[in-house]
């Protein structure tokens, strides 16, 4: 079975994709301490941990964006 096809993961998109926490710091353009922090307020996107590392779906990330764009803007 040498068909690409045929290993895990060979259907997903990016959606599916996990980022580090210093991937979606370069995403969201904010300092990896802002992520840490948003993350012990539990605001920012969802994220998880693995091991000792935090990790985020891409999907999260994205969607958690455009809930930032859809709220009230500033005056």
């Amino acid at each position: 079975m040498n068909n690409k096809d045929s290993k895990p993961g060979a259907q997903r998109g990016r959606d599916d994709e996990l980022l580090t926490i210093g991937e979606v710091a370069d995403i969201v353009r904010v300092p990896i301490a802002t992520l840490r922090y948003w993350r012990h307020l539990g605001t920012g996107p969802r994220s998880f941990r693995i091991g000792r590392g935090v990790r985020y779906w891409h999907h999260e990330v994205t969607t958690w964006l455009q809930s930032q764009s859809d709220g009230p803007t500033a005056a």
